[in-house]
């Protein structure tokens, strides 16, 4: 019988159906969003009003999240009624808040101190569709601190561009991490790796592994073939950046960065420009991940070419997030001395 039903009807109706939930859905978050604002603003506007705030901070928001919680259900325990008055004065304009995150996004970006940081986590969860999990594994894993440390130095406009817009990918540049955070492979540290085993690794986390590399990104393969003359050579893993319209080659050492790894990948940059990249494409960009890069080879051996070629640590943890934003704050500190020297 369902043979005799045009599967065109069954489409249309099929599409429908899924607009209409997606509908719903954001109407309900954006309402949810709004509700919980104005529990915020009324908490605090009465708070404002109560003579000991102090005893009002302990004792009023226990009776009512028990009042709220008989009445209503979950949802009002003491801990979410202080995000709502945390959102209220966090986004005491309404409309800057983004209807496009949920409830547990912004709890999860209400516990960021600072305004910068969390407007950077902010913009990336909207921009890249982040789900809750990926915000918190983004947070913990220091993603901000990573990408202002990740061009070498940094500044305030680096800083103000990152808090207004997220990670604005327009130059190559743009997608690089220092250090890309592969935590999610289970691989102990303490312990030598083969390369081979590294690729099988990521290739098995995919979806987990292009979360760290950003936004844009698609992912071509493993192991792909460069013939020239009658040698063949391979390149460990192919990427297409949509974004940035650029095929990226990516390169896995399992030691420190070694001069003859940039020449061989810059030979591979050479190849896809000339054989493999479609008219419209834009020039490939090559990185290779390795477990340290001295700043003296580093800076000799990518120095003076004309591909888009980086280099980058990877560590099989996260990061130790106080010594990164310690090593920001000392970037700014010398960026700011170096200004009031001028």
């Amino acid at each position: 019988m369902g043979d005799l039903v045009d599967q065109n009807l069954v489409g249309q109706i099929k599409l429908l159906l899924e607009t209409s939930r997606r509908d719903v859905a954001v109407t309900v978050n954006r309402t949810l969003l709004h509700t919980y604002w104005e529990i915020g603003r009324l908490i605090c506007e009465y708070e404002q009003l109560s003579d000991n705030r102090a005893e009002y901070g302990k004792q009023t928001l226990k009776i009512l999240s028990k009042e709220l919680t008989k009445e209503f259900g979950k949802g009002f325990s003491v801990s979410n009624i202080q995000f709502m008055r945390r959102f209220y004065q966090t986004y005491q304009i309404q409309q800057t808040a983004s209807v496009k995150l949920s409830w547990s996004h912004y709890c999860e970006l209400l516990t960021i101190s600072d305004s910068d940081k969390r407007n950077f986590y902010e913009r990336e969860a909207e921009n890249s569709n982040w789900s809750v999990r990926e915000l918190k594994r983004q947070i913990e894993s220091s993603l901000f601190e990573r990408l202002l440390l990740s061009g070498g130095e940094t500044n305030r406009n680096k800083i103000l561009s990152l808090a207004r817009k997220g990670n604005e990918i327009a130059k190559p540049e743009d997608i690089i991490r220092d250090p890309y955070v592969f935590e999610f492979l289970g691989l102990p540290d303490n312990k030598p790796i083969l390369e081979s085993d590294l690729e099988k690794a990521l290739v098995e986390q995919i979806e987990k592994f292009l979360l760290e590399l950003g936004r844009g990104f698609m992912f071509v393969g493993t192991q792909q073939r460069v013939t020239l003359g009658n040698h063949h050579y391979y390149i460990d893993m192919v990427f297409y950046n949509k974004i940035l319209r650029s095929y990226v080659l990516i390169e896995l050492k399992t030691t420190k960065l070694m001069p003859e790894a940039v020449g061989q990948l810059n030979m591979y940059l050479n190849y896809y420009a000339q054989e493999v990249n479609d008219h419209d494409d834009n020039p490939p960009i090559g990185i290779i991940l390795c477990t340290d890069k001295d700043s003296i080879d580093a800076e000799y051996a990518l120095g003076g070419l004309s591909n888009n070629l980086f280099a980058s640590k990877y560590v099989l943890y996260m990061p130790n997030k106080d010594q990164l934003i310690a090593e920001v704050e000392k970037v700014l500190e010398n960026w700011h001395k170096e200004d009031f020297d001028v």
